[in-house]
């Protein structure tokens, strides 16, 4: 099964993935695509790493997303990625257009081949007003293909705001 959680910061998306993940009776591996690029981001993580099972694999990968799902994906295991709207900063900080659309590509392509159940973390950025500045621009656009495209190929699709999950497409929670 492969789903999407959208929302904001702070939207309890994380914490519903988790939920999820926990409750899937499956293996977990958590595959994080944040890289600790200063203090803020540090509290972050350990945030994070707090709130999850110590019994639960870490992977972590901010650019070659792709890869290592398919390095993980089992029939008997839950991947959980969080978060997307990172992963696609750390590509976007790479100022690497073609990197860009290659780590995209393959990660879509390899979505459908993947065994297991697939839970997808990610920020919707598109309900703000239009940013200002090019990379901010570039970055909100990126988002928004890619979770249509994912949307798309997902079997559920969930929207949470204020730690409340908004079934926006597939099977009820």
């Amino acid at each position: 099964m492969l789903e999407m959680i959208l929302g904001g910061a702070r939207s309890g998306k994380s914490a519903l993935a988790e939920k999820l993940a926990g409750e899937s009776g499956l293996a977990v591996t958590y595959i994080a695509t944040s890289q600790a690029l200063d203090g803020e981001m540090d509290a972050r993580i350990l945030h994070h790493r707090q709130r999850r099972p110590a019994h639960w694999a870490l992977a972590e990968e901010p650019v070659q997303l792709a890869r290592v799902l398919r390095e993980h994906a089992a029939a008997e295991r839950c991947l959980l990625v969080d978060c997307l709207t990172l992963w696609l900063t750390n590509l976007l900080m790479l100022d690497d257009p073609a990197r860009l659309d290659a780590e995209r590509d393959a990660l879509l392509a390899s979505l459908a081949e993947l065994p297991g159940r697939i839970i997808l973390v990610s920020n919707e950025t598109g309900l703000g007003v239009v940013p200002m500045g090019e990379l901010t621009r570039r970055y909100v656009d990126a988002a928004g293909w890619l979770h249509q495209a994912l949307a798309a190929r997902c079997q559920r699709v969930i929207f949470t705001v204020a730690g409340l999950p908004m079934l926006l497409k597939g099977e009820a929670l």
